[in-house]
């Protein structure tokens, strides 16, 4: 079994040799691992948000299946979507007054981010000057309101061919803070197919989440939220369906695979104890081998009982090399790297100093 630790900005390369002879399929990998590697990243992670905290209990690699616990009972009632409307509405018509930011500042500000610190990767064509062109049209035009000046960034962030590159008005990131990523607990991509169409495919689950519960799987493709076609929306736009207040229902109608048969599943909604392991099988190319790609989001007191029980069920859809990636990884807690550090290093390697000043 060979592990391959991400922590940079580049994207992961399955194009990998598999060894003429490889080791078995056994947990004690520290003999293929970088150990100075681990050491350096795991330490990185942590300490980008290192917090104060009492160390969590050691856990054990043979411990049951993760169980999500039920979410605690509302005291206060849920949210009225017709008052949240009403509030977006009254905040978009708001024309600001001159001593405050104005419209045009704000599409300014927009389009000077992307102007500074957007990557081409060759796909579109992109130029200084087709984007400078791009502002001198859109300031041209007259910007009354708020919701106007987001519209028109959204327009302008469109013509990247970018889906990585968005804009969230305040109404909307208000709403990604207050439920969950997708509500239902699955991570959404836009797959190009053969004929060069762009299917929506289920790329990752959370652990026994509420997708994953009611059947949905890894490579499952959305065709529909809630009786409304996905085709030609972004997975951004599909998550923002999926998302919405605690305990309540979404339908979602799907199909197994590239050809099975296709099922709609109502799935309930859940603010839960999130697992910060995400996790798929990869096909290495020309090669029989599979890679198990794992992604680690943050060290907190689920994370090594999860990582333990993905790289299990890895190994058993026939994994025989692993990819741990923690680029954005949050931090947490030390003692979560700690315990997740001992999964791949021998014992008496030094994962962590203290030092008095």
């Amino acid at each position: 079994m060979r592990i391959l630790l991400c922590n940079c900005n580049s994207p992961p390369s399955l194009s990998l040799t598999p060894p003429q002879k490889p080791p078995p399929s056994l947990f004690p990998i520290a003999a293929v691992w970088t150990k100075k590697t681990l050491i350096n990243a795991l330490s990185g992670a942590l300490s980008l948000t290192l917090l104060v905290s009492s160390p969590s209990p050691a856990l054990s690699s043979d411990s049951p299946p993760f169980q999500p616990p039920r979410p605690p009972q509302l005291s206060t009632p849920l949210p009225d979507r017709c008052n949240e409307e009403e509030e977006e509405q009254l905040q978009n018509k708001v024309v600001l007054k001159p001593e405050f930011v104005t419209n045009e500042e704000i599409v300014q500000e927009a389009w000077q981010i992307v102007n500074d610190s957007f990557l081409d990767t060759g796909r579109h064509r992109w130029s200084p000057q087709s984007w400078e062109q791009k502002k001198e049209d859109i300031l041209g035009t007259s910007i009354q309101t708020r919701s106007k000046a987001h519209e028109l960034i959204k327009r302008m962030l469109a013509s990247l061919g970018d889906p990585y590159t968005r804009f969230l008005s305040p109404a909307e990131f208000s709403k990604m803070a207050r439920y969950d990523i997708t509500g239902i607990g699955i991570n959404i991509r836009e797959v190009p197919d053969d004929t060069g169409s762009v299917k929506l495919k289920v790329q990752g689950l959370i652990l026994d989440g509420p997708a994953h519960t009611a059947g949905v799987r890894q490579g499952d493709e959305v065709l529909a939220v809630n009786g409304e076609d996905v085709v030609g929306k972004s997975a951004f736009e599909v998550s923002s369906l999926l998302q919405g207040p605690n305990e309540t229902f979404v339908t979602i109608k799907i199909r197994h695979g590239n050809c099975g048969p296709t099922q709609s599943l109502e799935i309930q909604r859940q603010l839960v104890a999130r697992s910060p392991v995400f996790y798929r099988l990869e096909q290495v190319s020309n090669s029989p081998s599979s890679v198990g790609y794992m992604r680690l989001k943050e060290f907190n007191a689920l994370a090594r009982k999860d990582l333990v029980i993905a790289m299990k069920r890895l190994q058993d859809m026939g994994a025989s090399y692993f990819i741990l990636d923690l680029r954005d990884n949050l931090g947490g807690l030390v003692q979560a790297g700690i315990e997740i550090a001992k999964l791949f290093l021998n014992k008496g390697e030094t994962v962590c100093h203290s030092l008095r000043f």
